[in-house]
Parts: structure tokens; C-alpha cells; sequence
């Protein structure tokens, strides 16, 4: 039997991924003098969309309107980049490891892909609504919260795994 591993799924040992996002936080905080976030972005390119599509509601929204005060531009900020970057440096990875030539949806034999897609976008627009409730995404609170030892972190990230594994409960019938 041959032993060879299957690049396609060989992930980084978790222990060292969070030991490096450890260290890119520390580097966000000494180049930028801010912590990590990224549903900023999303914010930034609904308000750029919001302007292309309805300029005059912009005028009349107070929340939409403080995006453009002065020569400000919403798609300018340095969360836009850090998404971007992040996007650029996961296509990289992905095409490094070999992984990044074909699209596909990995699930578990008891759902479909479709089923799997679903669940993925309900989760991501829950995930979207409660960052812009919290303020922030779970990498502004939760990581760089932690990252300055902020009571609010602690408690962001510790909600964040306790509802994790709540609702893993009622799911995991999917992916088992």
C-alpha cells in the first residue's frame, strides 16, 4: 500500500496557524497601530454600492453620509486592503498547496453540497449581522480584544466558542 499523502488535503497543524495569526496580530499592531477586523470592508463596499446605485439616498442617511464628510472615500480604508490581502494571500496558499486548480465543496456523505452551501450562506449572513450589531467582526473583538487583554474580548471570544459549540450540537447531524 502506498503512503503517500494527498496534498490536496494536508492543512497546517492548527496549534501553528494560531500561533502565526498570533504573530500577524502583533505585526498588525506595531505597522498600523490597530488591531485586526474586516467586516469594516463589507461595510465599506455596501456604502460604495449604496452610492453608485442611489447617490441622493446617500444625502438623506446619517449613517451613509458620514462616510463621504470631507474628501473621504469609503472603499479607501485599511480594512478594504487587509480583505484584499487576505483574499490574495489565500489564493496563494491554496495555489501553493495544490489545492486552489478546482473548485469544490467539501461535506460530510450524510449532505449534499447544496445542502452544505446553504447552511454556509445562512451562517455567514447571521455571522454579517451580528458583527455589525457587536461593532465589530470576531477578529476585531474577539482577537485583537484579547491581543491588548480587554475584558470585552475575553468575553467576545468566549461567546463566540460557547455558541460554537451550542449550536454544533443542534448540527451535528450534518456534518457526522
Amino acid at each position: 500500500m502506498d503512503k503517500k499523502l494527498d496534498k490536496k488535503h494536508i492543512y497546517w497543524n492548527p496549534y501553528f496557524a494560531g500561533f502565526m495569526l498570533g504573530l500577524v496580530v502583533i505585526a498588525t499592531f506595531f505597522f498600523t497601530g490597530r488591531g485586526l477586523g474586516a467586516s469594516g470592508a463589507v461595510k465599506s463596499l455596501v456604502t460604495e454600492t449604496v452610492h453608485t446605485v442611489a447617490p441622493a439616498h446617500i444625502e438623506n442617511n446619517a449613517f451613509y453620509a458620514a462616510q463621504y464628510r470631507g474628501n473621504r472615500k469609503p472603499m479607501n480604508n485599511w480594512l478594504v486592503y487587509e480583505v484584499l490581502g487576505a483574499l490574495i494571500g489565500a489564493f496563494i496558499s491554496g495555489s501553493l498547496s495544490g489545492r486552489a486548480s478546482k473548485f469544490r465543496v467539501q461535506h460530510s456523505p450524510k449532505i449534499t453540497s447544496r445542502r452544505r452551501l446553504i447552511f454556509a450562506v445562512i451562517g455567514g449572513l447571521l455571522f454579517g449581522f451580528g458583527a455589525q450589531m457587536a461593532k465589530g467582526c470576531t477578529s476585531g473583538a474577539a482577537l485583537s480584544g484579547m491581543s491588548v487583554l480587554s475584558l470585552g474580548g475575553y468575553i467576545a471570544m468566549m461567546s463566540i466558542f460557547g455558541s460554537g459549540y451550542v449550536f454544533a450540537y443542534f448540527f451535528r447531524k450534518n456534518w457526522i
